[in-house]
C-alpha cells in the first residue's frame, strides 16, 4: 500500500481533492510518500510516473472492488489515485469547487484516512491547499503512526533507545548482535553556558575520561617534584599550560565521538540526532537541532538519558555566572582562582586536579564530604587535599554571586559556625551540588511512566522495568541505581540478552567496586564501616586496618599520614569480607583485582592465605592483621 500527500498545494484554481482529479502525477512532482508495508514516512522524495506504476503493481491492493489503479489529473497537477472511489470526473467550474475554506485539523484528517484505508468512505473533502497547511501536523501526529501499526501489525524498529550514553549504546549494540532492528536517538542539549558535545553520554564527554586524563596531568605535576629527589635535574619553575592540555582532552575525547558513531554504523544500528518525546507507548517524536520532526516507532524502548549537573537557582548569579562539570572540560583557558561548591566525588575530583595543576583552588562545604562513602575514608580524603594545598571552607553556603567591573565574581557566603557573612573574588565559580535526571523533555507522564517525585528518577523493577510494559530504562536515570558507568553498561547490556537473547540473568547491583579519583586516590568495594554496624550491628563485625607508607614516598619524603586501608568483616567463624576501603596510589587498579574475590563471597581466612606481592602497596591488605577493637598501634613497620 503507498499514500500520497502533497508536497506543495496546487496554485491551479480546478485542483480538486487529493484523491480527485482525472489522471496521473507528473514527471517530476514532489510529494510525501508514505509506506505502511515498511512503516515510514518518505519525504521530498521525486516519483516518476513509471516508479508510481511500478511500486502499485509490484504489491496490488488488497483493497475493495470500488478502488482503481488509475491515473488521474487534476487541472494540471498530477496526483496519484490509488485509493480513488471510482466516479465520475468532478466539474471543471471553478463556481462547482465547495472545498472548505479553512484547513482541516489533523484529527479529522487522521479520522477520514483511517476511514479510507479501512475501505469506506469518500474523497477528502479538503483542497490540497488546505492539506498543504495541515502537513506538520498531520505526518507527526501520533494518531497516523498508530493507524499505520494497526494496519501493518509492526513497528518499525525492535528497539528504541533513548540516550546515547554508556548504558545506552551497550544497550544497543547488544540487541543488534541479535540481528534485531535497533535504533538510537541521542540529543546533547547545550549547558547554560553553552558547552556543547557529541555522542557517548557524560563519562565520555565530561565525565570520567576526561576527569581522569586531568587527575593524570596533576600526578605528573607531582612527579616532577618527586623526580629531583631521585636524581633528575628540572628546571624550576615548572609551569603548566592548561590549553595544551585542554586541547590534547578535546581532541581524545572527539575521537571517542566519532568512534561511537563509527561502532553503531558497523553494527547496523541506525543513529539519530534528535531529542525525543514519547508520543505514545510506542512511538517517539524526533526533533532535530533545526526544527525538524521525525516519528519513530518502536516495539521496545528503553530510556537511558542520564543526568545532568543542578544549578541552585535560587542564589543569585548562580545561573548567570557559574559552571559547572558540563564546562569545566571543554574550557579552552585556564579557570584561573577556583572556588567549587559542593562536597561530592565530582567536587573534590575537580578540585584535586585543579589544586595540581597549580590553581588556586577552594572547596565550599556545607555539611559532610563524600555522602555515602565512609566516612573515616572521606574525612582522610579531604585532610589529604588540604596538606595538598585545597583550600576548604566548612559550614558554609553560598548566598549570592556578583560580576566585578574586574570580570572577576564576587561571591557572598554564610558561615554556619560563626554566624558571620564573609567574601571572596574568583575567575570561576563552579557547582557541584549533585545532578538531576535528564527527564524534562521525555513526555513520560503521557505514556503513564512512574518517576520519584522527590528525585525525577525512573521507577524500575529488577529486570529494569518500567511501569510500562516494553518500555525500560537503565542507568543514571533509575532510580535507587549506583551513577556509575560500568553497572549502566552491564545493565544495557544484561537487559539487550533477556528481550532478544533469551536470558534471564539479571543485573547485581551489590559489591560494586568504584574509587573517587582525588590527588591521593579511595578506593572501595561493599559496605562502609557505617552500613555494617547498621545492618548487623557494631558487636557482630570486626574491622581490621593498617597505615601503611607506600615504598615510592620514601625516597621522594613524601607524607603518607592518610595511606590507610581497612577490611569490614562478620565476627562470626567463617568472617565473611562486607567490605574493603583502601586510600592510596592507584586506588582503582588495587580495589578492581580484590573486588572479584568479595564477589564471591571472600572470607578474612581466604585472604590470609592470599601470597602478597612484594613490594606493593595492595600487599598490605594480604597482612592485614591488627583490629580496631583491639586498641593497637595500626602503624605498618618495615618493608
Amino acid at each position: 500500500m503507498f499514500l500520497f500527500l502533497p508536497k506543495r498545494p496546487s496554485l491551479n484554481p480546478f485542483c480538486s481533492s487529493i484523491w480527485g482529479g482525472r489522471e496521473g502525477i507528473s514527471q517530476s512532482s514532489q510529494v510525501w510518500g508514505f509506506f505502511p508495508s515498511k512503516r515510514r514516512i518518505l519525504t521530498q522524495t521525486r516519483f516518476s510516473n513509471a516508479a508510481v506504476r511500478a511500486r502499485l503493481l509490484k504489491k496490488p491492493l488488497a483493497a475493495p472492488q470500488w478502488l482503481q489503479k488509475t491515473e488521474l489529473r487534476a487541472g494540471g497537477s498530477r496526483l496519484p489515485s490509488a485509493l480513488r472511489p471510482c466516479r465520475p470526473p468532478p466539474s471543471r467550474d471553478p463556481a462547482a469547487l465547495t472545498h472548505p475554506t479553512s484547513p482541516p485539523s489533523a484529527q479529522a484528517l487522521l479520522g477520514h484516512l483511517a476511514g479510507v484505508l479501512a475501505g469506506r468512505g469518500g474523497p477528502l473533502p479538503y483542497s490540497m491547499a488546505a492539506l498543504w497547511r495541515r502537513r506538520e501536523r498531520l505526518l507527526g501526529a501520533s494518531g497516523l503512526c498508530r493507524t499505520v501499526r494497526a494496519l501493518s501489525g509492526k513497528n518499525e524498529y525492535d528497539l528504541l533507545v533513548i540516550g546515547g550514553g554508556s548504558g545506552g549504546l551497550a544497550c544497543a549494540k547488544e540487541a543488534a548482535q541479535f540481528g534485531r532492528k535497533v535504533a538510537v536517538l541521542d540529543y546533547v542539549e547545550p549547558s547554560p553556558q553553552g558547552t556543547k558535545w557529541g555522542l557517548g553520554g557524560t563519562c565520555v564527554n565530561v565525565g570520567c575520561i576526561p576527569k581522569k586524563l586531568m587527575h593524570q596531568a596533576a600526578l605528573l605535576g607531582s612527579a616532577l617534584k618527586d623526580a629531583q629527589h631521585y636524581g633528575w635535574n628540572i628546571a624550576q619553575p615548572v609551569h603548566h599550560t592548561w590549553s595544551v592540555m585542554a586541547q590534547a582532552v578535546q581532541n581524545y575525547v572527539k575521537s571517542l565521538n566519532w568512534g561511537h558513531r563509527v561502532q553503531l554504523q558497523d553494527k547496523k544500528v541506525k543513529y539519530f540526532n534528535m531529542k525525543g518525546s514519547f508520543s505514545d507507548p510506542h512511538t517517539i517524536c524526533g526533533l532535530t537541532k533545526a526544527g525538524k520532526e521525525t516519528v519513530v516507532t518502536a516495539e521496545n524502548i528503553v530510556i537511558a538519558t542520564g543526568g545532568r549537573p543542578k544549578y541552585p537557582t535560587h542564589i543569585a548569579g548562580a545561573l548567570e555566572y557559574g559552571i559547572t562539570s558540563d564546562d569545566l572540560f571543554w574550557l579552552k583557558e585556564s579557570p584561573g582562582k577556583t572556588l567549587v561548591v559542593g562536597a561530592s566525588y565530582v567536587s573534590l575530583e575537580c578540585a584535586g586536579f585543579l589544586t595540581g595543576l597549580g590553581l588556586d583552588t577552594t572547596v565550599m562545604m556545607r555539611s559532610i564530604p563524600l555522602r555515602g562513602f565512609d566516612q573515616q575514608m572521606a574525612s582522610l580524603v579531604t585532610e589529604h587535599m588540604e596538606s595538598y594545598g585545597t583550600k576548604f571552607l566548612k559550614k558554609c553556603f553560598p548566598t549570592k554571586v556578583e560580576k566585578l567591573e574586574s570580570n572577576r565574581l564576587q561571591v557572598t557566603w554564610k558561615n554556619t559556625d560563626l554566624g558571620t557573612e564573609e567574601t571572596d573574588s574568583f575567575n570561576t565559580v563552579m557547582w557541584a551540588v549533585g545532578r538531576a535526571p535528564d527527564t524534562e523533555t521525555l513526555n513520560l507522564e503521557t505514556v503513564g511512566v512512574k518517576t520519584n517525585s522527590e528525585t525525577g528518577k525512573i521507577i524500575v523493577d529488577a529486570s529494569e522495568a518500567t511501569s510500562v510494559p516494553h518500555i525500560y530504562a537503565v542507568g543514571d536515570i533509575t532510580e535507587g541505581r549506583p551513577e556509575l558507568t560500568p553497572t549502566a553498561i552491564a545493565a544495557g547490556k544484561l537487559l539487550a540478552r533477556r528481550l532478544f537473547g533469551e536470558s534471564s540473568e539479571l543485573m547485581d547491583y551489590d559489591n560494586v567496586p568504584t574509587t573517587v579519583f582525588t590527588p591521593l586516590e579511595y578506593g572501595c568495594v561493599g559496605l562502609s564501616e557505617e552500613a555494617a554496624v547498621q545492618c548487623y550491628g557494631s558487636d557482630n563485625i570486626e574491622v581490621y586496618h593498617a597505615y601503611y607508607k607506600p615504598l615510592e614516598f620514601t625516597v621522594a619524603e613524601r607524607d603518607a599520614t592518610q595511606c590507610y586501608m581497612k577490611m569490614v568483616c562478620l565476627r562470626e567463624r567463617e568472617q565473611r569480607i562486607l567490605g574493603l576501603h583502601f586510600i592510596g596510589p592507584n586506588a582503582g587498579e588495587v580495589i578492581q583485582g580484590f573486588a572479584l574475590g568479595i564477589k564471591c563471597g571472600a572470607t578474612y581466612p581466604q585472604l590470609m592465605k592470599t601470597i602478597g606481592i612484594h613490594p606493593t602497596c595492595a600487599e598490605e591488605i594480604t597482612k592485614l592483621h591488627i583490629t580496631k577493637r583491639s586498641g593497637l598501634d595500626a602503624t605498618v613497620t618495615g618493608c
